[in-house]
């Protein structure tokens, strides 16, 4: 029986979000994707696609997939890929396809120049994490993943905003604004804040802790 390993098309988003969906049920976190189909077209397939998929069809039929997009290491001076999602339906598993997936992923790292491969596995799926320590992947236990997401991520970017208007960097009509970039430049964070900042190192970004939690070992 032949499986097959190949990059997603625009035709495939409505497939992807079936996958992410199912990943989400084995998460034990059913009612957290909001993503649509929309989204994942404008985002993958759009002319500034923010990540890369990678679909398995195992005797014609989908049977999972990776998805995946760019990270870049300040101390190594080179790009990286963060693996956000990593599934394999249930049907399919212990046929190798996760780890095809994997070597897939690896292989699209190695020739875009990235220096390591990262991703992020639940703590009860010790199955997978098994599998990752048996291939090498080392585990980065004394990390801690760090998320700002929804009205707490909007505050930080209003005081951000308000600081912008409040120095003079409100645009008249027809100009553009100052980019926060900008805005940092000339005028800094506040009071202690920069300490803290600059004391923090972080880790890639990420959404769900999903990527191998769907995956049991191939």
């Amino acid at each position: 029986m032949r499986t097959t390993i190949r990059s997603a098309t625009a035709a495939d988003v409505a497939q992807i979000l079936i996958f992410i969906r199912a990943l989400a049920v084995y998460e034990r976190a059913p009612d957290a994707v909001t993503a649509t189909e929309e989204r994942l077209l404008r985002d993958g397939f759009g002319p500034r696609p923010f990540y890369r998929c990678l679909m398995a069809e195992h005797e014609g039929k989908p049977a999972g997939f990776a998805f995946y997009f760019f990270n870049y290491s300040t101390w190594k001076g080179r790009p990286g890929i963060y693996l956000e999602d990593l599934f394999v339906e249930p049907a399919f598993r212990g046929l190798g396809i996760g780890r095809a997936l994997l070597e897939a992923v690896a292989a699209d790292a190695l020739q875009e120049g990235c220096d390591r491969l990262q991703w992020e596995v639940l703590d009860w799926n010790t199955q997978a994490i098994d599998f990752y320590r048996a291939m090498g992947a080392e585990f980065l236990d004394e990390w801690r993943n760090v998320r700002l997401e929804g009205e707490a991520l909007a505050r930080l970017a209003r005081r951000t905003r308000a600081q912008a208007i409040g120095d003079g960097d409100a645009a008249a009509p027809g100009e553009s604004r100052a980019s926060p970039a900008h805005t940092f430049a000339r005028h800094g964070f506040a009071g202690g804040e920069a300490e803290d900042a600059d004391a923090q190192r972080s880790v890639p970004p990420s959404g769900e802790p999903s990527v191998p939690a769907g995956e049991s070992a191939p």
